[in-house]
């Protein structure tokens, strides 16, 4: 077997293909809730607290080339080190957030798959020895 047919092989399997449609999705839920995090939750819980933008909270680690505005974005192209705390929180919340979905999204999945009435299974059928006994059982009763 070629290198080509076992790659052919694996990239058909049900599992690699699962997968593949569950990153993409992954993907862009990320995303969504990437936005819901820095244009939802962080203003409002900035606003709670004093109005901070969270994505500009750092601490300078070296020196600041005259002119140089003092934003997380400009000190970054300045190529001046800085210490991101306020990135983390975000990229935090974002995983606490994602995780919280995910639980709930997990225990709604297993309720759904406890709630599902499992079919019996069929009896199964009775050897013909058993048959035959039974019917010579029942001849003798006679």
């Amino acid at each position: 077997m070629s290198m080509l047919d076992e790659f052919k092989a694996f990239a058909i399997k049900g599992n690699v293909v699962d997968l593949a449609v569950g990153v993409i999705i992954g993907a862009a839920f990320g995303k969504i809730v990437d936005s819901v995090v820095s244009d939802l939750i962080l203003p409002l819980v900035g606003s709670v607290i004093g109005k901070l933008d969270f994505s500009n909270l750092f601490v300078v680690l070296g020196a600041v080339p005259t002119g140089t505005a003092m934003t997380l974005d400009a000190l970054k192209k300045a190529g001046v080190p800085v210490f991101a705390y306020g990135n983390f929180i975000t990229v935090a919340v974002n995983f606490l957030i994602l995780a919280f979905i995910i639980f709930l999204m997990v225990k709604q999945i297993n309720r759904l798959k406890r709630e599902a009435p499992a079919e019996a299974p069929a009896p199964a059928a009775t050897p013909e020895d058993i048959l035959l006994l039974r019917e010579i059982r029942d001849n003798l009763k006679k």
